[in-house]
C-alpha cells in the first residue's frame, strides 16, 4: 500500500484563511479576549496549558495515531521514538512530584492525582479498540482535536464519533466494573520497587522500546525521506529576530522537540493540579447531550475512586470548568498556530467514505477511551510517567489495535 492510499491531506478542497497580518492580529486578540472570559485563575491556567498543548501538536505534527500506525504501515518509528523521549522527560518530573506527595511508597498509598488505575482485561479491550479506531479515523483524540483547529472537517466528524463512543462506554461501564474492574489490582510500581527501582525499570523498558524500534526500522529504507533545507545564517539584528520568529511560529518543529515540550508541559500540569488528559471532559459533553435526548447513562459504579480521564459525570457541575478550558484550549491553540503559520484551511475530504471512516473510528476510540479511563494522553502518555503498570498494558494494547487497524485500512484502500 502506498502512502497516498490513506489520504489525510492530499487533494482536499480547501478554503484558505490567515495569510494576512490582519488575520494574525485578530487571532491573537481573540485569544486575549477568551482568556479574560474565564472566571477563575484555575480555568485561566488550564486554558493556557491547553493553548500550549495545541500549539505544540500543530507545530511539531506530533500525532500518537501516526506513531503507532507508521510502525506497521511504513516501518518508520521516528514519531514513536520522539514520544518515548517525551515520556522519559515526564517520568523524571512526575517521580519528583510523587515522591514529595508520598515519601514512603512502601506503605501502599499512591498519589491520588496520578493516572494509576486497576490493571485488568478491560484495559486490554479498551486499548485494542482505541488502537483500531485511531488508525481507521486517521488520528487519536488529541490529534483529531488539533486537526479541528487546523480546519479538518473529517477530524470534527471523528470527534462526534468519540462522543458517541464515550456515551456507549458509560452505558456498559457498570457491567465492566462488576465483571473485571472492581476485582483488578492497582499496580503502582513504587509500592513494591521504591522510586529508584520503579524509575530504573521504566527507563529499561523505554530503552528496550527504543532499541526494538531501531531494529524494526533497520534494513528497510524509509518510505518518506526527511530532508532539512539549508538556511542562510542571518547577520543583522532584525534578520536574527525574524529567523527566530519563523522557527517558532512558521516553520515546522522537529517531532522530538514537540514531544519533549509536551513532556515538560505534562510536568507543569501535574505540578499545578493533575497530569494531562482530554477524554474526561468529552465524556461530560457526551452525557449532557444524551440527557437532552433522555438517553443519559445510569449512575456509574466506582468512578469516583479512579484517577485519570474517568467517566465521572456531575450534572450540577458548571459548563465552564478547568477541563473544559483545557480541551477547548487545545483546539484554539492549534488554530492559533495554524493561522500564524498561514496554514489554516477548511479542508473537506475528497470522498464521503472518509467521513464514514472518521465517525466509525471515532466511536471505537470513544468506547475504548471510556473503558480504559483515558486515551493516548491520559492512559498512556500520563500513565507511564505516573509509574503505573496500567500505562504499559494500555500501550501494548494500542500496539495490537494499531496493527489490526492498519490491516483494515489496507483492505479499505
Amino acid at each position: 500500500m502506498s502512502v497516498q492510499a490513506f489520504p489525510q491531506t492530499a487533494r482536499l478542497p480547501a478554503i484558505h484563511f490567515g495569510r494576512g497580518l490582519a488575520a494574525k492580529f485578530g487571532v491573537v486578540l481573540l485569544a486575549i479576549i477568551l482568556l479574560a472570559l474565564f472566571s477563575s485563575v484555575e480555568m485561566g491556567v488550564f486554558w493556557g496549558l491547553g493553548m500550549v498543548f495545541g500549539f505544540i501538536l500543530q507545530r511539531s505534527r506530533l500525532c500518537f495515531a501516526s506513531a503507532f500506525r507508521d510502525m506497521f504501515l511504513m516501518h518508520e518509528g521516528r514519531n514513536m521514538k520522539a514520544i518515548l523521549a517525551g515520556i522519559a522527560v515526564a517520568t523524571a518530573g512526575f517521580a519528583l512530584l510523587m515522591q514529595k506527595a508520598v515519601p514512603d511508597p512502601a506503605a501502599g498509598a499512591f498519589p491520588d492525582q496520578a493516572h494509576v488505575v486497576p490493571t485488568g482485561l478491560y484495559l486490554v479491550v479498551g486499548g485494542v479498540l482505541f488502537g483500531i479506531g485511531m488508525v481507521v479515523a486517521g488520528g487519536c483524540v488529541s490529534g483529531s482535536m488539533y486537526r479541528v483547529g487546523e480546519g479538518y472537517v473529517a477530524s470534527a466528524v471523528a470527534l462526534l464519533g468519540v462522543l458517541v463512543g464515550l456515551e456507549a462506554a458509560a452505558h456498559t461501564w457498570n457491567w465492566w466494573f462488576q465483571f473485571n474492574i472492581s476485582t483488578s489490582p492497582i499496580v503502582w510500581l513504587p509500592n513494591g520497587l521504591g522510586y529508584g527501582g520503579a524509575l530504573l525499570l521504566t527507563g529499561v523498558l523505554l530503552l528496550a522500546a527504543y532499541l526494538g524500534l531501531t531494529w524494526w526500522e533497520s534494513g528497510r529504507p524509509p518510505m518518506i525521506a526527511f530532508k532539512k533545507k539549508a538556511e542562510d545564517e542571518p547577520v543583522t539584528f532584525q534578520a536574527k529576530i525574524a529567523q527566530s520568529y519563523r522557527r517558532i511560529f512558521v516553520k515546522g518543529w522537529p517531532m522530538l522537540a514537540g514531544a519533549v515540550a509536551l513532556g515538560m508541559l505534562n510536568i507543569l500540569a501535574f505540578t499545578y493540579e493533575h497530569p494531562l488528559g482530554v477524554t474526561g471532559e468529552l465524556a461530560t459533553w457526551a452525557d449532557r447531550g444524551a440527557k437532552l435526548m433522555a438517553l443519559g447513562a445510569p449512575k456509574l459504579l466506582g468512578v469516583d475512586r479512579l484517577a485519570g480521564c474517568n467517566l465521572a459525570m456531575d450534572g450540577t457541575a458548571p459548563w465552564l470548568n478547568h477541563n473544559f478550558a483545557l480541551d477547548t484550549g487545545i483546539i484554539f491553540g492549534a488554530f492559533f498556530a495554524a493561522v500564524l503559520a498561514s496554514e489554516f484551511k477548511v479542508r473537506f475530504a475528497p470522498h464521503p467514505r472518509r467521513y464514514v471512516q472518521s465517525i466509525g473510528g471515532g466511536v471505537l476510540m470513544g468506547y475504548g477511551a471510556g473503558l480504559a479511563v483515558g486515551c493516548t494522553i491520559g492512559a498512556f502518555f500520563s500513565a507511564i510517567p505516573s509509574l503505573g503498570l496500567n500505562g504499559w498494558v494500555f500501550g501494548l494494547s494500542l500496539l495490537a489495535g494499531a496493527f489490526a487497524g492498519v490491516k483494515i485500512i489496507q483492505r479499505i484502500a
